[in-house]
């Protein structure tokens, strides 16, 4: 079985129940991890992540366990950059064993093509966030973040993305709003064009759960998220589906 979801944002000064959030994340990857190949985290996993040469942020121990405790058990453990979690400097990778993507993947799995991202700056047409997004990904951008004091440097940022997240309304993202607006479906039927060999697209970012056929071979699925809505796909070689982790059950 292979494992797909995105978007905890753990941490988050905007999510009251995080300490309870953050567990049942952890116990739905001990649920799988017995029958797990393989586990895609499409980004934003963090409200916010910033390692310094010699810190990493504070807390989330329950959750880094778990995935270190799955790569020594021979899972493979994916972890794709978002826009809240980017500032990553080989600690996920050395003391997790993750396998860090910055980048999206296309990639084979049991002879399926899926093409895997997180989804930010895919199509998005906003020039106020491809400015931010440019800003952050700034080599000169992030040493000067790290010259900031990790007091002063987490406060910045967890702050900034809890501000992000309550100017909306109730804190969540817009409902999905169709084909011809989603930038993310836009963007996906323009790629498709001059990639006839994919079958199935995966994206976070957007918060929303969308199970989308765009053609007769070709799918798109948006993984909604683990704030609220607790869902995530599952690939068992054959087949794709989406899935909700309800507390409780032991076999997600």
């Amino acid at each position: 079985m292979i494992y797909f979801l995105a978007d905890a944002h753990l941490g988050s000064l905007a999510i009251p129940h995080r300490r309870m959030q953050e567990r049942r994340l952890v116990r739905f990857l001990d649920n799988i991890k017995e029958k797990a190949e393989a586990v895609y985290l499409l980004g934003d996993m963090f409200d916010f992540w910033n390692e310094y040469r010699y810190v990493v942020p504070k807390g989330y121990t329950r959750f880094l366990g778990k995935i270190s405790e799955l790569t020594d058990m021979g899972v493979e453990v994916h972890y794709f950059t978002g826009n809240h979690d980017l500032w990553t400097y080989g600690y996920l990778e050395e003391e997790c064993g993750v396998i860090l993507h910055r980048k999206p993947q296309t990639i084979e799995l049991h002879d399926k093509v899926f093409y895997l991202a997180h989804g930010d700056g895919l199509g998005d047409p906003d020039p106020k966030f491809k400015f931010l997004r440019g800003m952050f990904h700034n080599k000169v951008c992030q040493r000067l973040l790290n010259f900031v004091h990790p007091w002063w440097g987490m406060w910045f940022g967890l702050n900034w993305a809890k501000h992000s997240r309550l100017k909306r309304p109730d804190g969540k993202e817009p409902p999905y709003m169709g084909e011809d607006k989603e930038f993310l479906v836009r963007y996906t039927k323009e790629y498709m064009k001059l990639h006839p060999d994919i079958d199935y697209y995966l994206y976070g970012h957007r918060h929303i759960e969308l199970d989308l056929m765009l053609s007769k071979k070709v799918r798109m699925l948006i993984l909604g998220d683990w704030i609220r809505q607790f869902t995530y796909a599952v690939f068992d070689g054959e087949n794709l589906y989406m899935e909700n982790y309800i507390e409780g059950e032991s076999q997600p």
